[in-house]
Parts: structure tokens; C-alpha cells; sequence
């Protein structure tokens, strides 16, 4: 009986040790998954870089009688495309279009006037700012209200190009809280039919850009821009895929160079002196 005790003893010690004696199962390994490769890597291997915007906003873009694309945001892009040594290429679209443009990998990035937002921030990243704008208020000949204040357009009719911070800040401001009948907003695809709504007296008043303000005055006999403010504009940016460090990084950096160089100050004389 003790024999057979000791025998079981001895078997259980024996099996113990040889289990303590095998290797350990390797642990799993674990490896982050690769990221995402950037658009700049798509578009140095293709040598060129794909670029939209809506060319109806001079003196910002637009496109000549010849088909040649034109203005201070076109010849910035093509100065940036040059510091990067690829070819440029322009995507021509509505405004609203663009940034669902950039999210969808239609494009690689758009330059066209634009503003940054937090709405805007939240579907695209900008670049740094490569120059600031103000909002302007454009009557045609024979207007005979007064604009002293943006609230005063509540009781006319007024035009805004969709999509643009113009049209956010009159949601925002006057729609929204019920100063503005939604009736009398009239939002257009583009600028140059909101022009000629204003020049008919289909609208009493266009709330846009300066800059282009300033160019509808020089182009319609009898338009007149009644009030400017730093509203809903500011800084423009480039619009760039969202989380696209390399590529941010990339736009950031030519844009400094051509604003050291004078460059971008060289276009705005260009474009916007009057």
C-alpha cells in the first residue's frame, strides 16, 4: 500500500516536472494596421494633381473666352503646383459640389473662395490661410432702401450663391431666428445668375463676397455695393482631404513659400487693386 503511494507520488512529480519543462505557447504578435497611404503619395507617382473649383467667382476663378482658366485662386494653385513639380489639372463644378467632391476622392483638393467653418471642419481639413476677405452687399441701379446694418435686408428680397458661408451665415442669422422670410431667399448655383436676377429686379440685393462684389460693379452699369463687413468671411483655405497629414503638410508649406517670396501679395495687386 505504501509502495503504491509512493509510486503515484512519484508519477505526479515526474508528469509536473516534464509539464513544467515545455515551452511557453508564443504570444500572438499584434502589428497597428497600415495607414492609409496619403493622396500626396497618389499624386507625385502620377505627376499630377487634380484640383476643383467652381469658375464663376472672378476675380477669384473664372474661365475666359478662349476656355483658359483664369484668377487669383488659379494662378496661386498653379504656383503651388509648380513648387511641387507636378502637372496641374482643373476640375470645373458647382460650388456646393466640392467639398463632396474632395470626401469622395473625386478630386484632391479644391481652392475656390473658400472660408473656413466648423460645419465645413467636420467633413474636410483646410490649409493654412493664404489671404482674408470681407462680405459685401451688392444692390443694382434704381435700389432705393437703405442698408446700414446686415439686418436691414429682412424686409427685401435677397440672392446668395448656395452652399458658400454668405449662405450659411443668412440661414444662421436671419432665417433661422425668423427675421427672414425663407421665401424671400433665393440661392443660386452660380454667381453670374444671381447677377443677372439682380440686374431684372428679381432680387433687391446679393450678399457676397467683396472681391467678386468689386467685379460685378466694374462689369454691370448701375450696381453698387451698399455695405461691407467681416461677417461670415475671414481667412481663405484650401479644402483638403480630411486627416491628409502629408498632403496638409505639403500645401502648408508651399503656400508660406510663395507668401515670403511676395508672390501672393504680387497676385492681389494683380487681381484686386482697384
Amino acid at each position: 500500500m505504501k509502495k503504491g503511494l509512493i509510486l503515484l507520488v512519484l508519477v505526479i512529480l515526474i508528469t509536473g516536472s516534464l509539464l513544467g519543462c515545455q515551452p511557453e505557447a508564443p504570444l500572438e504578435q499584434t502589428s497597428n494596421p497600415p495607414s492609409s497611404p496619403s493622396k500626396l503619395d497618389s499624386i507625385n507617382t502620377a505627376g499630377k494633381i487634380m484640383v476643383g473649383t467652381s469658375a464663376d467667382y472672378p476675380p477669384y476663378e473664372s474661365v475666359d473666352e478662349s476656355g483658359k482658366y483664369i484668377g487669383f485662386d488659379i494662378e496661386l494653385m498653379a504656383a503651388i503646383a509648380e513648387g511641387m513639380g507636378v502637372k496641374l489639372e482643373w476640375v470645373d463644378m458647382p460650388f456646393d459640389s466640392l467639398i463632396a467632391a474632395v470626401q469622395e476622392n473625386k478630386i484632391d483638393l479644391s481652392i475656390s473662395c473658400f472660408n473656413y467653418s466648423e460645419e465645413r471642419d467636420q467633413q474636410v481639413d483646410f490649409s493654412e490661410a493664404y489671404y482674408t476677405s470681407k462680405d459685401a452687399f451688392l444692390v443694382a441701379k434704381g435700389f432705393s432702401g437703405t442698408i446700414a446694418k446686415p439686418e436691414d435686408v429682412v424686409t427685401l428680397k435677397v440672392g446668395v450663391q448656395s452652399g458658400t458661408v454668405q449662405d450659411d451665415w443668412l440661414t444662421s442669422n436671419l432665417i433661422d431666428t425668423g427675421l427672414l422670410k425663407e421665401e424671400n431667399l433665393s440661392r443660386y448655383e452660380r454667381v453670374d445668375q444671381a447677377a443677372l436676377d439682380l440686374q431684372a429686379g428679381r432680387v433687391d440685393v446679393l450678399m457676397l463676397d467683396e472681391v467678386p462684389a468689386k467685379n460685378l460693379v466694374s462689369q454691370y452699369e448701375g450696381f453698387n455695393i451698399v455695405l461691407s463687413a467681416e461677417l461670415s468671411t475671414g481667412p481663405l483655405n484650401i479644402v483638403l482631404p480630411d486627416g491628409d497629414v502629408a498632403l496638409k503638410a505639403e500645401i502648408d508649406k508651399q503656400i508660406k513659400a510663395l507668401q515670403d517670396s511676395g508672390k501672393i501679395e504680387e497676385l492681389a495687386q494683380k487681381y484686386f487693386s482697384e
